[in-house]
């Protein structure tokens, strides 16, 4: 069973993880096996529609029946990731936009309604904004995640899901995950959580989440090859994701490949390691940056709004995340200074995603949040300049630095460095 928070014992997911991770491969070996059989067989013939009825599983018998349904090394890194939030079970797939869609999907019926932060990642948004409403007839009620009052009064008596990204992307605002929770489910709801940003640094789940979700592609696997997701929770939301007649990851399919699985496991045990180098980098940058008067926007710092909700949320250790942002006022000013960081001195790339060992850089508003209109831009505080950088860990730290503070002086910004462009 995964670490529980106590009083007197706050949640270790490094621990969590660790007691969890010590698993055999097949013949012995120090690394788990990949298993790549499509289906299972079964010793007799009863045991078969058994399975099909429920009543055997990998955890009941230990039975696995077709790698749609189950694979023994998928399912490995869906405890490990269990164990890493501190959740009963989890189950992996094909992407994260899979694991959020398919939780989504478990969890509402035609004609009901989710509550859901107005910053988010524009795929969910698109997801929710514009395909689901004509799909399913769900529909949701985008909502400023720090304002309770609105969040509150966003309820329905069909609301069934209250949805938020932990660190908001890319606005870098932190949901209050205990006053979410207790808003959520004294209206009947399940909160689900999307940790993308925060894997170690933050445990939703410690903090009242139901569900929480990931984009194993970030952080987690943390090199940028593949495409990969996870959800983790109670068993019997697990179970009912599985489920042979009803369960969005069965039904739907977003099967993730076991050669995959086994990547992504074998990086888990240095991503606190990574993470602490990725928070460590972006909190010395953001300080530098808010002391030379840039538009920097970063929760390790004293001021931004949320640190100290932040801080209370943090796991020990982990520091404040890997991502900052940079407001330059204008998309001519965001693509300039995008562009003397790869091209002039190699600071990192001009990419979508996050969570890789070199600097990714975008301006939100014309890539990773552009299904949102203008009206839900200006609604989410996403601006046409603002850049959001995820803090790689190459290249020495001076050396970054260096190369970080002469774009900003070259590029400045309207209200407070002088423009060069």
């Amino acid at each position: 069973m995964p670490e529980t928070k106590t009083p007197n014992a706050p949640f270790d997911p490094v621990a969590s993880l660790a007691a969890t991770k010590h698993t055999f491969g097949e013949h012995g070996g120090v690394n788990m096996s990949i298993e790549a059989s499509t289906t299972y067989t079964v010793l007799h013939a009863a045991v078969m529609p058994e399975i099909f009825a429920g009543q055997r599983s990998p955890d009941h018998g230990g039975c696995y029946l077709y790698a749609r349904h189950f694979n023994p090394t998928v399912y490995t890194l869906g405890r490990e990731l269990a164990a890493l939030e501190g959740a009963e079970a989890g189950y992996c797939c094909a992407s994260g936009m899979a694991a959020v869609s398919s939780t989504l999907m478990q969890l509402v019926d035609s004609g009901d309604h989710i509550v859901a932060s107005g910053a988010i990642y524009g795929g969910t948004h698109a997801l929710l904004a514009d395909m689901w409403p004509k799909k399913t007839n769900v529909h949701t009620t985008f909502v400023s995640i720090d304002d309770l009052d609105a969040v509150e009064a966003a309820f329905t008596p069909k609301t069934r899901v209250l949805y938020t990204e932990s660190l908001s992307n890319p606005t870098l605002v932190v949901a209050d995950l205990p006053k979410l929770a207790e808003i959520a489910h004294r209206h009947g709801a399940a909160l689900v959580v999307d940790n993308t940003f925060c894997p170690v640094i933050i445990s939703p789940l410690q903090h009242g989440a139901d569900v929480v979700v990931h984009s194993l592609t970030k952080f987690i696997n943390g090199a940028s090859d593949l495409v990969a997701g996870a959800v983790v929770g109670s068993n019997d939301f697990i179970g009912q994701l599985m489920d042979l007649h009803t369960g969005a990851l069965m039904l739907h399919g977003p099967t993730m490949d076991p050669k995959a699985a086994f990547e992504v496991s074998m990086r888990l045990p240095h991503l606190p390691l990574r993470m602490v180098e990725h928070s460590r980098r972006a909190q010395l940058f953001a300080e530098r940056l808010l002391e030379m008067g840039a538009p920097v926007r970063y929760p390790g710092l004293a001021n931004h709004e949320d640190h100290g909700l932040m801080k209370s949320l943090l796991n020990d250790g982990y520091g404040f995340g890997g991502m900052l942002s940079l407001d330059l006022g204008s998309r001519e000013r965001a693509y300039r200074f995008m562009d003397i960081l790869q091209n002039e001195h190699r600071f990192g790339f001009m990419a979508v995603s996050l969570g890789y060992s070199e600097s990714l850089m975008s301006c939100s508003a014309s890539s990773t949040s552009s299904e949102l209109d203008d009206d839900a831009l200006r609604a989410a505080g996403i601006s046409p300049g603002l850049v959001r950088l995820s803090i790689g860990y190459t290249g020495a730290v001076e050396d970054r630095w260096r190369q970080l503070e002469d774009a900003v002086r070259v590029v400045g910004h309207p209200d407070n460095l002088p423009a060069v462009i």
